[in-house]
């Protein structure tokens, strides 16, 4: 979710960022090395615990975490390469409780002021390294003190909070080095050959105007450690492509396809031959899209893909379920008081589960060892046969879930939250997936609606989810079709997003195919952007509420694209 204009939003998944992650494709740890970093970062929290213990107020937890990454990034567009980048660097985060776990410096609105960043150098410069975390260890102790007395005097004006929980988990404190060797990144000249060749395809399509591909390639490894004693050093590797276009209708209204693969090594990705026919599917989207017609407002049947559905449980599901979001007097608290109550269809399960490389052949998103606390992942069943047993949670505890279960996460420079990882939806009441068009023709017949519709496939959304704001989601679908009962052909129509509240849409669904799909991407929210998947088997609804979307006035280019060949067939520069 992401902080818009003072509302919480739940951002949709397929933005492209460079972020340090603590994803892990080692199996096995190796075993432990010297580590120049690692033995500068303990040494540095022993001396500040015993320095700054001996003032008043007194520190009870501090933590250090080291990004050390390398990310290289190749961005291509209609055959050119735009631009190539290689960065590495070390990012420092600096955690700091002041006051007890009961209560901290972090309570509520205070949760920023329990973090500090930087960046260190490069080598293993044990004066230049403890330098800078000596720096940055102060700076944080400063802003941490201010925030803990302003936290103890708004506990005596304000009135008593409906979740008392403490602030801080207790955990045993456990350990974890792994110093595997990474596989070696796609050198330069491959990616920049793969960003050339593959958005040169677009060449072929003159009424797309925009179009790019961007591979990123990614290494991190984390060192963690606390005064707890607990210390974590895991390495990571990601390889990123997305490819997306764009085209105007003729009113203006501006449409996107955009494709993404993440996996955890070049060799893991599509073979080339997939990529171009992906290519020719979004070319021949964008020309269906700009001749058919906005849609209307409509509330009835609907049946979405697995890949729809998906992003849908994410969205709509998934965020309502983080265990932050069940304390603190803005939240809407969607699912807090609903454990062990029924929230889905009896015959629906949801469980979170970081610990799954790999499902159905395919690398998943949100995989990782340990989160950004140091803790183990865990898999979370969080929904069985339709009642809710438990939340996603970081070391922040909430009423009656006063542990983690590791799926504390962020980006490096903000302060971990209970977050997604790998999100999977089974059902025990399925179809083929064969039959479920005739399903939906059925609900339509049997409620009377000219026609239902078919979400084959959904780029994002947000949620929200404060009590500020209703609490309502927005889906944005790219390629709906109207299914009509009296055989007509299926008629695709643009401009559309499903809305709704999930309390209702969740209890809506009636059966469900066989297949789950999986879908990878970036979610946004207020720990950062972090990688996660979803998956899920294509779901008929009994009802869906959609609205027409908005959009600009800008007419599509008068001047020919050059790449359309003139009247006398000669393309250009031809004599």
């Amino acid at each position: 979710m992401t902080n818009q204009s003072g509302r919480n939003l739940a951002a949709g998944l397929l933005a492209i960022v460079l972020l340090a992650t603590t994803r892990s494709w080692a199996t096995t740890p190796t075993t432990e090395k010297t580590d120049a970093l690692l033995s500068t970062m303990q040494q540095e929290l022993q001396r500040a615990q015993s320095s700054l213990g001996k003032l008043d107020p007194a520190p009870y937890y501090m933590s250090y975490s080291v990004y050390d990454q390398s990310v290289s990034v190749a961005v291509g567009t209609q055959g050119g390469l735009i631009n190539f980048t290689q960065n590495h660097r070390r990012a420092a985060d600096v955690t700091m409780r002041i006051g007890s776990p009961a209560l901290d410096n972090s309570h509520e609105q205070g949760r920023v002021s329990a973090i500090s960043s930087a960046t260190l150098v490069l080598d293993d410069d044990r004066d230049a390294l403890a330098h800078e975390l000596w720096r940055l260890t102060y700076e944080e102790y400063r802003k941490a003190s201010k925030s803990y007395l302003n936290v103890k005097t708004g506990k005596q004006v304000h009135a008593e909070e409906e979740d008392t929980s403490p602030d801080f988990s207790e955990e045993k404190a456990q350990t974890h080095a792994d110093y595997q060797e990474l596989a070696a990144p796609p050198d330069r000249d491959t990616m920049e050959k793969m960003a050339r060749e593959y958005s040169a395809y677009f060449r072929n399509y003159p009424y797309i105007y925009s179009s790019a591909v961007v591979i990123i390639a990614q290494e991190t490894r984390l060192h963690f450690a606390s005064t707890e004693g607990r210390h974590v050093v895991t390495p990571g590797a990601t390889i990123r492509m997305s490819i997306d276009a764009t085209t105007l209708a003729s009113d203006g209204m501006e449409l996107m396809r955009v494709e993404t693969f993440q996996a955890e090594s070049l060799n893991h990705l599509p073979p080339e031959s997939e990529i171009a026919a992906r290519v020719e599917k979004i070319a021949a989207d964008l020309k269906a899209l700009r001749d058919a017609p906005a849609a209307e407002p409509f509330d009835g049947p609907a049946l979405l893909s697995g890949r729809a559905s998906a992003v849908f449980f994410h969205e709509v599901l998934g965020h309502r379920l983080e265990g932050h979001r069940q304390r603190g007097e803005k939240e809407g608290q969607t699912f807090t008081k609903k454990v062990n109550q029924l929230v889905l269809p009896e015959f629906l399960s949801v469980v979170d589960d970081p610990t799954l490389r790999t499902l159905n052949g395919m690398d998943l998103g949100g995989w990782y060892e340990y989160d950004n606390e140091g803790m183990p992942a865990v898999r979370v069943e969080v929904i069985k046969d339709g009642v809710l047993k438990n939340f996603l949670m970081s070391r922040m505890p909430i009423k009656n879930f006063p542990n983690s279960n590791g799926h504390g996460r962020s980006q490096p420079g903000l302060m971990p939250t209970g977050r997604q990882g790998n999100l999977i939806v089974s059902s025990t009441h399925t179809v083929k997936d064969s039959e479920l068009r005739q399903k939906l023709i059925d609900e339509v017949k049997k409620q009377g609606k000219p026609y239902g519709l078919y979400f084959e496939d959904i780029q994002g959304g947000f949620t929200l989810t404060q009590r500020a704001a209703p609490q309502a989601f927005q889906v944005l679908p790219v390629m709906v079709w109207r299914v009509y009962p009296d055989g007509r052909p299926d008629q695709l129509v643009r401009g559309v997003d499903i809305v709704g509240t999930p309390l209702a849409a969740l209890n809506r669904i009636l059966v469900t195919g066989e297949k789950v799909d999986v879908f990878n991407g970036m979610c946004g929210a207020e720990s950062g952007q972090i990688p996660v998947a979803a998956a899920a088997p294509a779901m008929l609804f009994s009802e869906i509420e959609v609205q027409k979307r908005s959009h600009a006035l800008n007419p599509p280019p008068i001047l020919p694209n050059p790449s359309e060949a003139p009247a006398d067939g000669k393309g250009p520069g031809q004599p």
